[in-house]
């Protein structure tokens, strides 16, 4: 398994795992999908940082993901949002 599905994989199970041992914590899995940053600047590749600056035009905003967070934080206290998957609504530019 790559590393990267092996830690998101952990994740959950973690989180998954503190969902059962309390009913007094809550926790919100929170996966993004292709957020604005500063990635791109940072690439030496000429053409992996041009092809990176192509992949991120329908990039969101951070702050979206900052609200979707917020939604989590703000349900009532008897009520535990699992997982959140937060995309941009552009697919292609």
């Amino acid at each position: 398994m790559p590393f990267d599905r092996l830690t998101k994989f952990a994740v959950r199970a973690i989180s998954e795992g503190l969902r059962k041992e309390s009913d007094k914590i809550r926790c919100t899995c929170v996966y993004p999908g292709v957020v604005t940053s500063e990635l791109a600047n940072t690439i030496s590749d000429s053409v992996a940082r041009e092809r990176m600056h192509s992949y991120r035009k329908i990039a969101i905003e951070p702050a979206a993901i900052g609200r979707a967070i917020q939604f989590a934080i703000e349900r009532p206290q008897d009520v535990d949002v699992n997982e959140i998957v937060v995309r941009p609504l552009a697919t292609q530019v």
